[in-house]
């Protein structure tokens, strides 16, 4: 495997297992303590550090509210990866389990809280610090060259239920800062969220050489572009699958901001897991791309952004628009799953600028309040109902076909 278990991870595994035999009470509500911090290393892959408590100090927790939640799982990961590669229909295993209550203001500032924590170190300015009872001395777990996929994984006492938090993208513009992952988290925007390999204009590098001229672009290059062992979703699949051999009968959901959010619901679509994407570029035409199955549905795939971000509106495009002027083609606007959309434009009179894009913004802009009726109809609601985009279409005017007779068969 390409992580190292270190001996309090263990521990943990071997109270699991106590735990597990133990009788149950029922609780409103589940308890997370931060216990990994991952990345991955140029040198060893998938890197895991325990987060130990302070000897003798016993932490704090915080709550976050749960429903039932149906998710459509495949009935193996080797028929799943069978039909990415040569096409056809799966069978689905649906199972209600307990997932995040989306519909709770505070929950969802919590899970947004660990979201913004996947970009920083504990004990920095930006940290939301979620309890006092935070041991924050032990080192963070990324080497100095780690340069790709980062993130938390947080759990409960009983290790029933696992969180996997991922980080977004880090750039010097508004909303964030830099650092060592921006070049590899470009890369990945620009394959994932562009129409054709993020040509702009004529001015632009492409990332991928699958641009057929005019408004023309190859499927089949597009596909293998997306379908590299090095890219974030393929790692983050990788990662899943090391955590559920650290926590085999946990129940695991996955949350995280921009492209995080967008990876999350990638890899959460791949094993049917609870989803919660924050303020994400729209995944439903990169999944259609990296052909993952269609399940039943993906309503355990929950979106969260305003509609004063121009990024998840699809509105941040052209040569002149700030992700332009980042290097940055994001171009989609169809999610998949459910989006709660918070109407910041009208209820908070917010005007479509890529400032209103951070998590912080989000944290302290929007979840923070409970002052605002987000509701459409007067009821007095602390969240929006759920909107649909099964009608949405990307890249309506570009023509992607077989221009180079690429059979899709080799694709993968």
């Amino acid at each position: 495997m390409l992580f190292n278990l270190l001996p309090n991870t263990l521990q943990y595994l071997l109270t699991s297992w106590l735990l597990s035999s133990a009788p149950h009470t029922p609780d409103p509500g589940l308890r997370f303590e931060l216990r990994h911090e991952h990345a991955l290393s140029n040198t060893t892959g998938i890197v895991f550090s325990d987060v130990r408590p302070s000897p003798g100090f016993r932490p704090e927790t915080f709550t976050v509210n749960t429903q039932s939640t149906t998710v459509h799982k495949p009935l193996s990961h080797d028929s799943f990866m069978t039909a990415r590669s040569q096409g056809g229909d799966i069978l689905w295993n649906e199972v209600d389990i307990d997932g995040p209550d989306v519909q709770d203001r505070e929950t969802l500032l919590l899970l947004a809280k660990m979201a913004n924590n996947a970009y920083t170190e504990p004990g920095q300015k930006d940290w939301y610090g979620i309890g006092p009872g935070w041991n924050i001395s032990y080192p963070f777990g990324w080497e100095p060259d780690a340069d790709g996929f980062r993130g938390h994984i947080f759990a409960t006492p009983d290790n029933s239920t696992i969180i996997i938090a991922v980080k977004g993208t880090s750039l010097m513009w508004p909303v964030g800062g830099g650092g060592p992952t921006q070049r590899k988290d470009k890369l990945n925007d620009n394959l994932l969220f562009s129409c054709c390999c993020a040509r702009v204009g004529p001015t632009w590098s492409t990332v991928c050489d699958c641009y057929e001229g005019g408004y023309k672009c190859d499927q089949g290059c597009l596909e293998r572009s997306l379908a590299e062992d090095s890219l974030f979703y393929s790692i983050g699949v990788n990662l899943y699958n090391n955590v559920t051999y650290m926590y085999p009968n946990s129940n695991i959901w996955l949350i995280g901001h921009s492209l995080g959010g967008a990876l999350a619901s990638l890899v959460g679509v791949t094993f049917g897991v609870p989803v919660v994407a924050f303020e994400a570029p729209a995944e439903r035409l990169a999944a259609t791309r990296l052909h993952l199955p269609s399940p039943p549905s993906t309503h355990h795939v929950t979106h969260i952004y305003n509609t004063g971000d121009p990024i998840p509106m699809g509105t941040c495009t052209g040569v002149s628009s700030t992700c332009a002027l980042a290097g940055i083609a994001l171009e989609t606007k169809c999610h998949l799953g459910r989006v709660i959309r918070y109407d910041t434009v009208t209820k908070l009179g917010w005007s479509a600028n890529i400032i209103h894009h951070g998590i912080q913004a989000v944290i302290e802009g929007i979840l923070s309040r409970d002052d605002v009726d987000w509701s459409e109809d007067g009821k007095n609601s602390s969240v929006p109902a759920f909107t649909s985009e099964e009608d949405c279409v990307d890249c309506f005017n570009w023509e992607f076909g077989d221009y180079r007779n690429v059979s899709k068969a080799n694709c993968h």
